[in-house]
């Protein structure tokens, strides 16, 4: 079985990742990290929660932190001036992948910022004055800051679009292009691509913005991921309410989502429940 350290990822990062008890690498990890690393373009096939975050945010932090040893003049990160953006379709995803980014990064320099919409952009801009090497953004926050001067895409090298489907499926491929189009060309960058899906609108992308990458997949599209336990049950309407009843009882500790086809109806399942 491949191990963390068969990847060539760097000792502080192995013992950051010993002490988060990061044991076994995920398929997507162990496809992913060493072509990362080998500064090639990416596109990744996978679905939520098969560890996407670390399979680019590991060899990431490397690179960064390797080309910072390299080239400290050209590589620091300087105000407005990200080195690596990571774009994601909403919020709630960008807060997440800041928070693991950070953990994942441990003692390290390295400076996160996350900007995203629903919130005072007066914080944001307040961190983006600072050197930021890894900003973390929905796209329409990331767009309005840019308008107004206060983020600069030219000096970065690597970047990440994950949950791309979603992206595409939100509309927010005008914002994309106009996002991608501020960076360095795709051949003075490094790009990584996540889709849990491969419609021909992100095969289209890809040819776009990636250069000769290499495809992973860690799951065929449909497939969820193997933490995820899926079963189905037959049952006619008037006694849909008992079994949701029964199966609740059974995972009384648990926290559940149930949807409901209207409005309506999940009101009259609450009142039930």
């Amino acid at each position: 079985m491949t191990t963390f350290a068969d990847m060539g990822l760097s000792p502080r990062i192995l013992d950051r990742l010993s002490s988060k008890g990061f044991t076994d690498p995920t398929p997507i990890q162990s496809q992913a990290i060493p072509h990362i690393l080998n500064g090639r373009d990416i596109m990744g096939l996978a679905q939520t929660g098969t560890g996407k975050t670390a399979a680019f945010g590991l060899p990431l932090l490397q690179n960064l932190i390797k080309a910072a040893a390299v080239d400290t003049s050209k590589m620091r990160a300087t105000p407005r001036h990200p080195r690596a953006l990571i774009l994601a379709p909403t919020r709630e995803l960008a807060i997440q992948i800041h928070e693991e980014l950070g953990k994942l990064a441990g003692v390290s320099k390295m400076n996160f910022a996350c900007v995203i919409g629903g919130v005072n952009q007066n914080p944001q801009v307040k961190k983006l004055r600072m050197a930021v090497d890894i900003l973390v953004a929905a796209p329409g926050r990331l767009l309005d800051l840019m308008n107004q001067g206060h983020v600069n895409l030219s000096e970065t090298k690597f970047l990440v679009l994950d949950e791309c489907d979603r992206l595409l499926d939100m509309g927010f491929i005008p914002q994309v292009k106009r996002i991608v189009r501020a960076t360095p060309r795709r051949e003075d960058r490094q790009t990584l691509l996540f889709s849990a899906t491969m419609p021909d609108s992100v095969a289209e992308l890809s040819k776009a913005y990636l250069n000769d990458p290499v495809r992973v997949e860690a799951a065929p599209p449909g497939k969820a991921a193997d933490k995820v336990a899926q079963s189905v049950y037959f049952v006619q309407a008037k006694g849909k309410v008992d079994l949701l009843k029964t199966l609740l009882h059974e995972r009384e500790d648990d926290l559940s989502l149930v949807f409901a086809r209207t409005k309506h109806g999940a009101e009259k399942l609450m009142k039930q429940l």
